[in-house]
């Protein structure tokens, strides 16, 4: 039975148990359903099945029924069509703006290969990265790990525009890091993988239970890490008794390393590099590119350095469902960095010998680097070559022409993956200012 269990996937199970238990008709008639962790292990482990901390994450039938999920207890789970989620604001800020720091010297910290996230917060806080961000000084490391949330009741934004009760009595939360300073207790919740958003309990179980235990005021932290840069915000509820009260109240960017990237630089690579393919879809052995950000390309890139990961540990790393995680595989392999080998009777994805070479490559040398394989495709140059004239980004119409003029892909797959050209594209330009 529990081998039957480990089978099924998420979306299988999540369909099971709501057929078994009407539970949409269930939240339709009373606004919420909850259900038991019992239940639940019926058809699968819980902890696979109640935990999704970006949208891209979840089931899809919990995304068709509008249904997201919360822990109310330690054993059980409240389902309605609540609104969890924040966006993450997009990274616009060209990266010659950011705060550059220096870390001081230690042989035992790699800056060129911070792949945990508890490195990460080591080298945010060893850097000054947090002191400045915060604005004070002596932000001492006080608390972390997996604690009982006590007992507290709030209100939620639903679909429906109204708001849901819901009563949390004693249910787990876990935090990455907790640091006090003269003026204020620091919660942080940190990520080493880039998501478009992020599940606001990760920050509001841990502000509910730490407001009843100290007396100084609370800020709460979130941290991404990739590609050799740290994203900070700082977010604040307006009202304690309110989940979807979050407002973001600052955000800074910072970087480790040189990230002085030039139009000349970009000028440079685009004349050194020949165009190897026309990705001609009846000769290219690789799909085209379907996957939108090529900074989650970047992260896949530096959790599978000496990691060999296979595609439901790339989808479970990544928040994505399995298909998604073979769109950014074919994506790394279109640009030669990703490949697949038999190990231990599995496919894993591994780094090919350009890959580890292209992460082993400081900041600067890295996007440059990535830049010439992207403009190895004809499709690219071709856009690139049109920016550097006009001194615009093409429009969606103007990427599916030429798509179609290249026959990269089939019709009816033009108008999804000329998005990735799209997003490809702005990257390369957002490096530097046009």
């Amino acid at each position: 039975m529990s081998q039957k269990k480990n089978s099924i996937s998420a979306n299988d199970a999540w369909k099971a148990l709501i057929d078994k238990y009407d539970i949409v008709e269930e939240i339709r008639k009373h606004g919420c359903y909850h259900i038991k962790a019992s239940q639940i292990k019926e058809f699968k482990e819980p902890r696979l099945m109640a935990k999704w901390d970006s949208t891209d994450a979840l089931p899809k039938i919990l995304r068709d029924h509008k249904i997201n999920i919360l822990p109310d207890s330690r054993s059980s789970y409240v389902l309605s069509d609540f609104c969890l989620y924040q966006e993450i604001p997009a990274l616009d800020e060209h990266v010659t703006q950011m705060t550059h720091v220096e870390l001081p010297e230690y042989e035992s910290i790699d800056v060129n290969n911070i792949t945990s996230e508890a490195n990460a917060i080591n080298v945010l806080v060893l850097s000054g990265i947090l002191d400045d961000f915060l604005n004070t000084a002596g932000n001492a490391a006080t608390f972390n790990g997996r604690m009982g949330t006590g007992t507290f009741d709030f209100v939620v934004d639903t679909v429906r525009t109204v708001k849901q009760k819901v009563c949390v009595n004693n249910a787990q939360c876990e935090i990455d890091a907790g640091f006090e300073n003269d003026d204020s207790v620091v919660i942080m919740e940190s990520k080493n993988v880039i998501h478009e958003d992020f599940h606001v309990r990760q920050l509001y179980y841990p502000y509910r239970l730490w407001n009843t235990k100290v007396n100084k005021p609370i800020r709460l932290v979130f941290s991404v890490y990739s590609n050799m840069i740290y994203r900070l915000f700082e977010y604040r509820f307006r009202v304690l008794e309110d989940y979807s009260s979050i407002e973001l109240v600052q955000m800074k960017n910072y970087s480790l390393q040189d990230t002085t990237i030039t139009f000349d630089d970009l000028l440079r690579v685009r004349s050194e590099t020949t165009v190897r393919t026309d990705d001609n879809m009846k000769q290219a052995d690789v799909p085209f590119v379907q996957a939108n950000s090529m900074e989650r390309i970047i992260s896949l890139l530096e959790h599978i350095y000496d990691n060999p990961m296979t595609s439901q540990q790339i989808a479970e790393l990544m928040d994505f469902q399995v298909r998604q995680s073979d769109y950014y595989y074919n994506a790394g392999k279109y640009l030669g960095l990703f490949e697949k080998i038999s190990e231990d009777k599995q496919k894993v994805v591994v780094l090919t010998a350009l890959g580890n070479k292209v992460f082993r490559l400081s900041y600067k040398k890295r996007q440059l680097k990535l830049i010439a394989l992207i403009l190895e495709h004809q499709i690219f140059q071709d856009f690139f070559d049109v920016v550097v004239r006009t001194g615009e980004l093409p429009n969606k119409q103007e990427i599916e022409n030429e798509m179609r003029t290249l026959h990269v892909c089939e019709e009816g797959q033009v108008v999804r993956r000329a998005g990735s050209v799209y997003g490809w594209i702005k990257w390369i330009f957002n490096l530097t200012k046009l």
